[in-house]
């Protein structure tokens, strides 16, 4: 990577020959990611049947706090690592990497603690009832430990990823996937077990991810070569994966808090079938949002050099390729949803009302999708250029001041519809407030 920013970054075209490199291996490895949780939902749905699935869309809202960890480490370290190689100073990219390894076993420590001390309350709390929370518990009594693994392994993968080797990275976690949806049906059809057959599959899938990726770091063709001495505790190393990562961390904190309103509602005007809609939605919605989340990893890098040198119309230059591709990414994903809604939602369950209920759903949440690019691309260039409060300025207007009233209010006037109705219209509010940002900073006339 040292040697790709300076040589390739001389013109308009070398900048979107490098975007396109770094972003489509990220995508993949972002795509790769959410298909651990679609794939298992896939499976339990056509195999344990339509509670099942509601028991484990119940979990949704705990599966995003428990990745809270790995975001923040992961962000920090696909950040501060390519600026430390690209200076020369690899004894700093690999402390870097070891000390977000020791954030991330703390605060995962902590988490998975805390999470099987106070389960059953917490599951109520998300809007459980007597017949689904039996199903998420199982699921989760086995995710829980090894959220670990997958906090860890997000980390890595930003680590190999921004190092020079995305390629790699791609493939370690495409194996573990693959390895998934082998083990899902041998689990949860051969073994009978169900949904924790489901989550059995996915840790032993991340064990052989975490092995490949320890491999990779102690190989000698690495440039970040792990030692014990990386892994000494450095207070100002710390501090800065923190600070650069916080604005994810608080987006999916509240992501997480917002998903748990959002079941309350769903199982206030809609039942246990409601909260099992929202989880099929979701799996559609996160694919789309890991393919822009690709986009933004790849543009990152890209920003940093150019925004460090001063080379202002690069970073312009970069931001409106971004959000060209995002554009297109989120377009396509709301012609997939409004067209093939039907058949999407038929790969998750058989059962007719949980298919009626899905089908108005995922089309009325996704008629904002298209807005989602630029909305998503525009809160990761600020915080890719140090300007975090206006990233999680965005977010938090997002959920807590568009979308949670929105909540309140429409579902008390149209019921579950209104409730699909609230996600497009806190999109459509937070693009605006990302446009006005954009318009502050003299952006608007070059994109």
């Amino acid at each position: 990577m040292k040697a790709d920013l300076p040589n390739h970054m001389n013109d308009y075209q070398g900048i979107r020959k490098l975007l396109k490199s770094y972003t489509y291996p990220a995508m993949i490895n972002m795509v790769v990611l959410a298909l651990y949780n679609i794939v298992d939902r896939i499976f339990i749905g056509q195999g344990a049947g339509s509670l099942a699935i509601c028991g484990l869309a119940l979990t949704l809202p705990y599966v995003s706090l428990l990745g809270t960890v790995g975001t923040l480490t992961g962000v920090g370290v696909a950040i501060r690592i390519p600026t430390a190689i690209s200076l020369g100073n690899l004894r700093l990219a690999c402390k870097i990497l070891g000390n977000a390894v020791i954030l991330n076993l703390i605060l995962s420590g902590i988490l998975i603690i805390l999470s099987f001390s106070y389960l059953d309350n917490i599951l109520s709390a998300f809007g459980g009832s007597e017949q689904t929370i039996p199903y998420a518990r199982n699921y989760l009594n086995i995710l829980i430990p090894g959220s670990l693994l997958t906090n860890l392994n997000f980390t890595f993968s930003n680590a190999i990823r921004t190092s020079g080797f995305s390629r790699k990275s791609m493939t370690i976690t495409l194996t573990g996937v693959i390895g998934n949806i082998i083990l899902d049906p041998i689990f949860i059809f051969g073994f009978n077990m169900g949904i924790e057959g489901a989550a059995i599959a996915t840790v032993l899938s991340m064990s052989v991810s975490s092995i490949l990726i320890a491999i990779h770091f102690f190989t000698r063709s690495t440039p970040l070569k792990l030692s014990l001495t990386c892994f000494k505790p450095q207070l100002l190393i710390l501090l800065s994966i923190i600070g650069i990562g916080m604005a994810a961390f608080i987006m999916n904190i509240t992501t997480g808090m917002v998903n748990i309103i959002m079941n309350r509602y769903l199982v206030n005007y809609g039942g246990d079938h409601a909260i099992g809609a929202y989880g099929i939605i979701s799996c559609y919605s996160i694919l789309i949002a890991m393919l822009l989340m690709g986009t933004c990893q790849g543009m990152q890098p890209l920003l940093n050099y150019n925004y460090a040198t001063g080379h202002t119309h690069f970073v312009k230059y970069t931001l409106k390729t971004a959000i060209q591709i995002g554009s297109y990414l989120a377009c396509t994903g709301f012609l997939a949803g409004e067209i093939g809604a039907p058949w999407l939602v038929k790969a998750f369950t058989n059962d007719a009302e949980l298919l009626k209920i899905s089908t108005q759903g995922l089309r009325l949440t996704f008629i904002a999708m298209p807005l989602t690019g630029l909305q998503v691309i525009v809160t990761s260039y600020f915080q890719s250029i140090r300007q975090a409060p206006k990233a999680i300025t965005m977010n938090i207007s997002r959920q807590f001041i568009f979308l949670i009233p929105a909540l309140g209010l429409f579902s008390h006037q149209w019921g579950l519809t209104g409730i699909w109705l609230a996600i497009p219209f806190a999109d459509l509010m937070a693009t605006l407030i990302a446009i006005f940002f954009l318009y502050r900073n003299r952006l608007v006339s070059s994109l």
